[in-house]
């Protein structure tokens, strides 16, 4: 039986992750009163999981950051065609935290939460298509 490389578990490991949130922010807008909090926080972890796995497959160093922008530009420095893609989800960055807690914040409508789930599946999908069949 042939066990995969660190490279390609770990990668693998951060893409399924991505796909898990993605699929966490769907269900999370199927609730009678839809979660839009959560589902835009999974679909910010998405589109970040999925430009760490890119990055862990080109073996680039990230630094542990929420920024889609810090990240994203790495990412774009290796393949400038993924700059359509990584451009609309920079506005995910702040769903990382700004819903996470209580305050003054009204949560996002249902169609700022529907938008950010179809820019990280597109996200998702870009990765996808610039990496082997893991």
């Amino acid at each position: 039986m042939k066990h995969p490389n660190p490279k390609t578990l770990e990668t693998k490991q951060w893409l399924e992750k991505a796909k898990r949130d993605i699929e966490q922010a769907k269900h999370d807008l199927t609730a009678e009163t839809p979660y839009t909090d959560s589902a835009v926080f999974h679909c910010q972890q998405a589109a970040e999981k999925a430009l760490k796995g890119f990055l862990t497959w080109k073996e680039i160093t990230f630094k542990k950051t929420h920024s889609i922008a810090e990240i994203g530009a790495q990412v774009i420095a290796i393949d400038q065609s993924l700059h359509l893609t990584i451009n609309p989800a920079i506005n995910l960055t702040p769903y990382a935290t700004v819903f996470r807690y209580p305050g003054d914040i009204a949560d996002p409508s249902e169609q700022e939460a529907a938008e950010a789930v179809e820019i990280a599946e597109n996200l998702l999908k870009a990765i996808l298509t610039k990496l082997p069949k893991l």
